[in-house]
């Protein structure tokens, strides 16, 4: 297999959390303003409440970004949809709820984004929160035209994804530094992607992704001048806060 001929029907810039910085992330009004700027694909964190309902939310407290304190894997759903989202970005958002995934596939597909769905487990869940995201994920877009690209950080997370449901994409995050064995690490895990930290993308690393078979895409890119060179070096996608395809140079 090589990058030319592996499915890859994602666009070029991905929407972080949903808009960036334009909207309190993880929420259904930050997809709104994606989808308003012009973007054709989001990115989201996902992880279970104490209930086992997909919620969207990046970190494993909700105290960032809502006006409620806890481990969300602590609180009931119930619980979760008592709290503020949206207040700590703006009075404009205030009162916004904790999505689901279910609303999130909803208006996803009503509105023509593909999904980049990050599995963000709490912490000693990732093999039942890999499997059970994914079997969400098939269920809730086992009709879809494009599928959700599925990726993680979380190894034992994307490796029960896989088991749980193959057909779907995945792509292995990696931070700040690229592991000399990527390359095993992605075909254990049957990955299509390598989603890699921007700071270390080199058009070398670029040139090795595809040579290896696999796409890359890189993580998070808001200068213009850094996202024309990643592109120019043959970047499949680059996750963005700022950035919008809309702009004419996009």
């Amino acid at each position: 297999m090589t990058a030319s001929n592996l499915s890859w029907p994602y666009p070029k810039l991905i929407a972080h959390r949903g808009a960036g910085h334009a909207a309190p992330e993880n929420t259904l009004a930050a997809m709104r303003a994606g989808a308003r700027q012009g973007h054709t694909m989001v990115e989201y964190d996902l992880k279970l409440s104490l209930d086992g309902v997909p919620v969207l939310l990046h970190d494993d407290t909700v105290d960032r970004s809502s006006n409620g304190q806890g481990r969300a894997c602590d609180l009931t759903y119930r619980e979760l949809a008592k709290l503020d989202f949206g207040s700590w970005h703006s009075r404009e958002y205030a009162g916004e709820p904790i999505p689901t995934l279910y609303a999130i596939a909803a208006f996803t597909q009503a509105n023509n984004l593909c999904s980049n769905i990050e599995i963000k487990p709490s912490a000693g869940t990732d093999a039942d929160t890999g499997r059970r995201i994914a079997q969400f994920a098939a269920q809730l877009w086992s009709n879809a035209d494009v599928p959700p690209l599925i990726s993680s950080f979380s190894e034992p997370a994307l490796q029960a994804a896989l088991r749980a449901a193959p057909q779907l994409p995945r792509a292995l995050l990696l931070g700040e530094t690229v592991p000399k064995d990527w390359p095993e690490r992605l075909q254990r895990l049957r990955c299509v992607a390598l989603n890699v930290h921007e700071t270390v993308v080199t058009a070398a690393l670029v040139h090795e992704v595809h040579a290896k078979g696999y796409k890359i895409a890189a993580w998070t890119v808001d200068e213009p001048a850094r996202a024309h060179e990643l592109l120019e070096w043959g970047c499949d996608a680059l996750f963005t806060n700022d950035i919008k395809p809309a702009r004419p140079d996009f």
